[in-house]
């Protein structure tokens, strides 16, 4: 009843026109990089080509770094740590692992105003919403891509982490790539690059801030958000069976 009554929330911030439920996928294990990209791009031109529907698929990743389109060489600061994929979508080196929720965004922006500002606006949205189930309060800072949070401590400055990046590409106006919430991640393994070329902040998690959440509460968390922001969800199967463990 609770899933229904959300599902039948308020007209969505980001909705589509014709209110199409997106299918929201959830791989269990860990899933290849390469394989991933791989079966997510081919769903994007497949709901391009109207021969699929939109989809969510939240998974997490093996221990490994991205570098975005602006990514800086100088940036990788141990190459040989993990291994490096480049990719097609928006910013710098970033970490993705065990503990860390990836969510792949496949939406079909001509169903939804086709207008890039009001969907990245929408995606930070998501994510600061979900995390004020926890009573996190996420914020966005300009001139900085992602969700921040402020830290304070008796007798020390202010510093503001980051808590989930963002990184999105679009083409023929659907989107794939997407965000990433820190979780339980190990923010250790964050050292071996400068995250999204940011060298005066550091990263956080909703663990590290002292929330023992897990995986399957994050989802919940997200799942509710993104009603609110992108509209109603259906359970979908992902898009490739769970390639690691």
């Amino acid at each position: 009843m609770l899933d229904q009554e959300l599902n039948q929330a308020p007209q969505a911030l980001f909705g589509r026109t014709d209110g199409v439920p997106v299918g929201w996928a959830v791989s269990c294990g860990q899933v290849g990089y390469a394989e991933a990209v791989a079966a997510m791009e081919a769903r994007a031109a497949a709901i391009a080509d109207g021969a699929a529907g939109e989809l969510v698929w939240l998974l997490e990743h093996p221990p490994l770094y991205t570098a975005g389109i602006s990514a800086k060489t100088a940036d990788l600061l141990d190459p040989g740590r993990f291994p490096v994929f480049e990719t097609a979508r928006g910013g710098q080196y970033t970490y993705h692992g065990p503990g860390q929720r990836v969510a792949y965004v496949m939406l079909d922006l001509t169903r939804r105003g086709r207008d890039v500002r009001a969907f990245v606006a929408a995606l930070e949205a998501w994510v600061i919403r979900a995390l004020d189930a926890f009573n996190v309060k996420g914020e966005i800072r300009e001139g900085r891509v992602g969700v921040w949070v402020e830290r304070r401590a008796p007798g020390a400055p202010a510093r503001e982490d980051k808590i989930a990046a963002i990184g999105v590409k679009l083409r023929r106006w659907v989107s794939f790539h997407g965000i990433s919430l820190n979780v339980e991640p190990d923010l250790g393994h964050f050292s071996g690059i400068v995250p999204c070329g940011q060298t005066a902040h550091g990263v956080t998690s909703l663990v590290d801030l002292g929330l023992p959440v897990t995986m399957d509460e994050a989802d919940e968390a997200l799942k509710a958000s993104f009603r609110r922001v992108f509209g109603a969800v259906v359970e979908a199967r992902p898009p490739i069976e769970d390639s690691a463990d």
